[in-house]
């Protein structure tokens, strides 16, 4: 048992009531009704009695910011909120300096997410470098192989998406550090579930989503930036929010650029969705990523242990010190497994044939078993 509260939270959490066994939040989470009720909040402002909130949402902006900030160990100034994960990867892919023969290392097993943004630039004569995994793992000397004198950047999930491995991110910073590499994180698959410091890790980017482990709408995302690594971006696009004081004197054009990371936001943010991650951020933090943390690994090694005992081939980590919230096996015949999970109201992923538990810090051993009993009836 978790040591907090976990009925409290689960009542959080109405689809509970409907049946419904929820293990996938490593695709999308569902709404708790702090995040529904904040929603709630902007519509009704925007419907009855405010329909120009813009006031709200930019203090809500500041809030979430903060809330980021604590998340991640930095400052707010250092957080810019965007629309998604890929956007938020596209600054530093098109914010660079690149030359001719410059060269970017990715894992050959991230999100398209993380290497679409870095294969573009092809078209400016730079070159994607793939580091090769070890059954799912990413291991340092892989990564330190394949640096070479031209290699500027390296971007790497914090937690893969299918299995789940967790890098150390201490050790593989020092090493980029070492050979004055840049690093990059995609963080969506970690950033909730596990705790993360980006000063003490010696991160230098890094975004990630809010509707997976953070728990709140799609189409609202972050980045961090540190100062020097901000220092060496160039805008890849402009617009109206980017500047300082961008509500004064709407026709004197000039670029004149915010000093902190609010640089990188160009535009009318998804107001909703700030609303609905400030909430969610807030019911994270008053849990805490330690306590998260250590429920999902209880959570993950039952799935875990489950798996081996009957013969299945477990994709993920058997070190739950190398996993996060995600783990994935490969049965004989996963589709026919996930229809049957589906069938019977549990929800998780199938991914190349494996089948991915994902669950969440609301979620209860005894429904975990349960949602197995099921998997494993004919295993």
């Amino acid at each position: 048992m978790p040591d907090y509260d976990l009925e409290r939270y689960r009542a959080m959490f109405p689809h509970l009531k409907t049946g419904l066994r929820y293990f996938n939040h490593a695709a999308v989470s569902p709404f708790s009704t702090p995040v529904r009720d904040a929603i709630e909040s902007y519509l009704e402002m925007k419907n009855v009695t405010n329909p120009e909130p813009f006031e709200f949402v930019l203090k809500a902006m500041v809030e979430t910011k903060e809330k980021l900030a604590r998340l991640i160990n930095t400052s707010r100034e250092r957080i810019a909120i965007l629309d998604n994960t890929s956007n938020g990867l596209n600054i530093i892919a098109t914010g660079l300096d690149w030359k001719p023969g410059d060269r970017v290392m990715v894992p050959d097993i991230e999100f398209p997410a993380n290497v679409y943004p870095f294969m573009n630039l092809k078209r400016r004569g730079v070159e994607l470098d793939f580091v090769p995994n070890r059954r799912g793992k990413v291991a340092l000397e892989d990564i330190e192989r394949r640096i070479t004198p031209r290699t500027r950047l390296l971007s790497i999930s914090h937690v893969q998406f299918l299995h789940g491995y967790r890098s150390d991110l201490r050790a593989i910073s020092d090493l980029c550090q070492r050979r004055g590499v840049l690093l990059s994180v995609d963080a969506i698959q970690s950033a909730g579930a596990v705790p993360i410091d980006v000063q003490s890790m010696g991160i230098d980017f890094l975004a990630g989503g809010g509707q997976k482990w953070l728990m709140g709408p799609e189409g609202i995302a972050y980045v961090y930036v540190s100062e020097a690594c901000q220092e060496r971006l160039a805008l890849g696009t402009m617009g109206w929010m980017n500047n300082k004081d961008f509500f004064s004197d709407f026709f004197r054009y000039r670029i004149d650029l915010e000093a902190s990371a609010r640089r990188f936001e160009n535009g009318t943010p998804n107001c909703m969705g700030v609303f609905g991650l400030n909430a969610s951020l807030r019911l994270l933090l008053e849990v805490g990523t330690e306590r998260i943390e250590h429920h999902l690994a209880e959570l993950t090694q039952y799935v875990s242990d489950r798996a081996s005992a009957l013969g299945i081939e477990l994709v993920s980590p058997e070190d739950s010190r190398e996993r996060a919230g995600i783990v994935t096996f490969r049965p004989k015949n996963g589709q026919a497994m996930f229809q049957t999970l589906r069938d019977r109201k549990v929800m998780v992923s199938i991914r190349e044939g494996c089948i991915r538990f994902s669950p969440h810090f609301y979620n209860s051993i005894e429904e975990l078993e349960e949602a197995l009993d099921i998997a494993f009836v004919d295993a």
